[in-house]
């Protein structure tokens, strides 16, 4: 019987990991595999909770056969926003105050 080692299965199935802090919140964009080689995607939003200090995290699980069409409806809805709903908005702030934290 072979012995199972999960320390080196769970190593096995994480094949990319992006971490992304957004102000008070982080995202995580962790791509794992199945064990037939198959792909899949984690989104997680990770921000500290405001009674406790504890960190609330929230995940979600997209697949393959998903991708394009969630890729669609997201660009469609950041656009929708920038575009039609706050047209004169500088969204580039957040890109220059993120290169200022940086750099200090």
């Amino acid at each position: 019987m072979e012995e199972f080692d999960y320390k080196s299965d769970r190593q096995r199935d994480e094949v990319y990991s992006k971490k992304v802090r957004a102000g008070k919140r982080t995202y995580f964009f962790d791509v794992k595999a199945t064990r037939s080689n198959d792909y899949y995607l984690i989104i997680t939003e990770s921000k500290r909770g405001f009674e406790d200090g504890q960190f609330v995290k929230h995940k979600i699980f997209l697949y393959k056969e998903d991708f394009n069409k969630f890729m669609v409806g997201l660009s469609e809805t950041i656009n929708h926003v920038k575009d039609e709903l706050m047209p004169d908005y500088d969204f580039e702030q957040f890109d220059r105050q993120d290169e200022r934290d940086e750099a200090e």
